[in-house]
């Protein structure tokens, strides 16, 4: 282990998290809006026809299933649509798992509404299921739309599966996700020409355009509108491409009025090049350095995802964004003390934070894994911020020790917790950032776990898909 300190002398800060309350409120609204759609089918006689008979029961809970299902869909597209006060109080990688959580209950609760439905219609009419099947799709308004999303909503699931989704690229399976949004679109309004619960109640109706409406908003004004604005008004174009390692470059990006960007270190955009078909492929990158008025630098690995083409960018190049985007950054922070552990490309946005971050000396230490020393980005930034700053830097150059340790293998005589409480004291009383692979942030989470750091104090962001 190396380190690299300084007596620099900074005001301390009283830390403070407000965020928490927001990520209670966004998760009060969800549940809210499931109360409402199920006080809206008790009040359309829906618990009075589970004791009608066979087809009336079959119908009542189809229609129940029906609505849940409505209703976490558009949820769903609203969680993923990047409203900046709901990201910025869940983060994207907690967003992306409640989106396949709540995605998957609502396209089962879809598949039995279909299915129920059908043989409750069946009954009633004393038709065959396949026949019955056949009368709703071709003689009943929307449904033959509606049949066309359904089927483009059971193709994004299938590929939304591990084993589908891991054999896709990112930017193969970005584009073929945007037809869940098309699938939604097809799929729902047949419910406001032919659902009985759509059209019970003024406030029946009022609620569910209400909500098609709000869904549409901000799907046009925050994943459509605010980038394409931001876009044309700061202008980014790549003035510089750096080579830091074997295979990491640095973009640097020059602009218009970028002092506006409401930019925060530790956080990302989704970025697509104007070169050969980049426009079409956006990727998730981190700043790699604090908010400046006159750049922004990302950084970045080849992982042969079309991050390779990176280093090909000529001076000029125009480049669109989305974002910025994420939750790991300084608001995050709880504490007086921090520590940042980093592994791998993850250290561009802890350098970024250890830049930006205002702090005492001797409240941060930064740790820094690579699987060899070549593999050590930054390190003259580090330390020279170290330096200046007042912190301290602990290097772990080598391979993993194992599978489920985040140590190097000349550690590997240490316990991943004991190792971890060995260099940092106190970090208990830490704030603990982490960015690095998942299995390897999963093993830094479990040693800081058992060295004491509750877990609200651990912040991490996750760029799986």
């Amino acid at each position: 282990m190396s380190h690299a300190a300084t007596r620099a002398v900074l005001p301390a800060v009283a830390p403070r998290n407000d965020q928490r309350w927001r990520a209670d409120a966004v998760f009060s609204a969800v549940w809210l809006s499931l109360v409402v759609v199920i006080g809206l089918w008790v009040s359309n006689r829906g618990l009075a026809d589970l004791t009608g008979g066979t087809a009336t029961l079959l119908n009542s809970t189809g229609r129940l299933t029906g609505l849940i299902a409505s209703d976490l869909l558009l949820v769903q597209v609203l969680g993923m649509a990047r409203v900046p006060w709901v990201e910025q109080s869940l983060g994207q990688d907690r967003l992306a798992r409640l989106h396949r959580l709540v995605g998957f209950t609502s396209f089962n609760l879809m598949i039995a509404h279909v299915v129920l439905i059908t043989f409750g219609y069946a009954a009633l009419a004393h038709r065959n299921v396949l026949g019955e099947l056949w009368n709703l799709v071709w003689t009943y308004p929307g449904m033959l739309i509606a049949t066309a999303g359904t089927g483009l909503l059971v193709m994004v699931v299938a590929l939304s599966i591990k084993a589908a989704r891991s054999r896709l690229r990112y930017e193969s399976w970005h584009l073929i996700h945007l037809y869940g949004y098309l699938g939604a679109g097809l799929a729902l309004p047949h419910q406001l020409w032919t659902g009985s619960d759509f059209l019970a109640s003024p406030l029946s109706t009022l609620y569910w355009w209400s909500l098609y409406g709000a869904t549409l908003g901000a799907v046009l004004l925050f994943r459509v509108g605010l980038p394409l604005w931001r876009s044309l008004r700061h202008r980014l174009e790549v003035a510089a491409v750096v080579k830091e390692s074997p295979g990491v470059v640095s973009v640097h990006l020059r602009g218009h009025a970028i002092d506006r960007l409401p930019l925060r270190a530790g956080q990302f955009f989704v970025w697509r090049f104007l070169e050969g078909p980049g426009w079409s492929r956006g990727h998730p990158f981190s700043v790699s350095a604090a908010p400046h008025p006159s750049f922004v630098r990302i950084t970045v690995k080849d992982l042969g995802d079309g991050s390779s083409r990176l280093a090909t960018l000529k001076p000029g190049t125009k480049v669109l964004i989305e974002g910025p985007y994420g939750r790991l950054t300084a608001a995050a922070r709880t504490r007086q003390k921090v520590t940042l552990i980093a592994a791998g490309i993850g250290v561009t946005p802890m350098r970024a934070l250890l830049e930006e971050l205002t702090f005492a000396p001797g409240d941060v230490t930064f740790i820094y894994r690579a699987r060899t020393k070549k593999e050590l980005i930054f390190q003259s930034e580090l330390d020279a911020l170290a330096e200046q700053r007042g912190a301290r830097i602990i290097y772990l150059p080598g391979p993993r020790a194992s599978d489920t340790s985040w140590l190097p293998k000349d550690l590997r005589h240490l316990d991943d917790a004991e190792a971890l409480r060995l260099m940092v004291p106190d970090l208990a009383r830490n704030d603990v950032f982490v960015c690095g692979p998942n299995a390897w942030m999963d093993s830094v989470r479990l040693a800081a776990r058992a060295v004491g750091v509750p877990a609200p104090n651990i912040h991490e962001e996750r760029f799986s898909w």
